[in-house]
């Protein structure tokens, strides 16, 4: 399995606070790699830092072997490496459509305007909104905009995709329809990198898991093996709601 992004020794500090320090890590083509952590441990500044929200202090960022180590986002997306927002933030007044056919002209493949609406058209449906395509992205429950981010972000063709938990506020039915549509975006060929909170959904999900704690890499490897190290679980979630998490993933 071949490394697609290679993470060098990255750190990012802000004022006082070294939000990311020296961390290492790569994310193989066609996996899941989960990003976890407690709050502040420098997860989302990982995100920024790769997609080129904020230029890293020290460090490197190799993607398809290219570095592109403090280049902007729009650059990043051409280079196909998209991300789904936490909070997101869909063009309300356009159509799920519209929304998803934004992503394909700004994504790695350069689209014109006809052939990105097929993608984008393509997209939706394969994410379970193809029932709603002309829906004003407004109008879509919490679920449904959700889903609108990911497909907009994979209308862009991306050969990775950062995931920033995509699963909060999603009740348990809805939570567990979007597990499986993660799932059916691995298996389409895309490789993941995942932001959650919900340990059940990572444990299950994911091929490695990287721990973060103030910055720093705390951990790596199988869901098992991290729920198993000593330094996780004092740092982290406490033994018995993390090996839960794991006996209970399917």
């Amino acid at each position: 399995m071949s490394v697609l992004l290679d993470v060098i020794d990255l750190s990012k500090r802000f004022g006082g606070l070294q939000a990311v320090d020296r961390l290492s890590m790569t994310v193989n083509e066609g996996e899941i790699l989960g990003l976890i952590g407690p709050n502040g441990a420098g997860k989302s500044t990982v995100f920024n830092l790769i997609n080129g929200v904020h230029p890293p202090d020290s460090g490197r960022i190799v993607f398809a072997g290219h570095d592109i180590t403090g280049q902007p986002p729009y650059r990043v997306a051409r280079q196909g490496l998209a991300r789904a927002h936490q909070i997101v933030q869909p063009l309300v007044g356009l159509s799920v459509l519209d929304n998803c056919t934004v992503g394909a002209c700004f994504g790695r493949e350069d689209l014109p305007l006809g052939q990105a609406r097929e993608v984008a058209r393509e997209v939706a449906t394969m994410i379970g909104l193809g029932d709603r395509l002309d829906m004003l992205a407004g109008s879509l429950t919490t679920a449904g905009k959700k889903r609108l981010e990911m497909a907009r972000a994979l209308s862009a063709r991306p050969r990775l995709l950062l995931l920033d938990e995509v699963l909060a506020g999603l009740n348990p039915t809805e939570t567990e329809r979007m597990i499986e549509t993660v799932r059916k975006i691995r298996d389409s060929g895309v490789a993941i990198l995942m932001i959650e909170h919900i340990m059940r959904a990572v444990m299950s999900l994911s091929d490695r898991i990287v721990v973060l704690n103030l910055g720093a890499k705390l951990a790596e490897g199988s869901p098992r093996q991290v729920a198993d190290n000593p330094q996780v679980i004092a740092a982290y979630l406490g033994d018995s709601k993390l090996m839960a998490a794991v006996e209970n993933s399917p």
